[in-house]
């Protein structure tokens, strides 16, 4: 499920988390949207990205180049939000 600033995902062992948008990007070339999030409980700073639908099922990120790409957006991201604190 997606909504505007949260999503619930299933860990490994059946349990419901939330997790916090961080944002969303498309990928017009290839028609991809997808969706940067973080766990809110775990201060580590690891964000996760997954492929949503139009409905807002998550997708898995399948190929090396598109983990690239979104690995890529990520950083931009993070410089971005570096910069603005300064």
């Amino acid at each position: 499920m997606l909504d505007t600033s949260s999503l619930y995902v299933t860990d490994e062992n059946g349990n419901e988390k939330r997790m916090e948008i961080l944002f969303t990007f498309d990928d017009e070339e290839k028609g991809n949207k997808y969706v940067v999030f973080e766990d809110p409980d775990n201060e580590d700073g690891e964000v996760f990205a997954s492929r949503y639908d139009d409905e807002g099922n998550l997708l898995p990120i399948e190929t090396d180049e598109e983990w690239a790409m979104v690995e890529e957006v990520i950083g931009a991201f993070a410089e971005d939000e570096e910069a603005a604190e300064e």
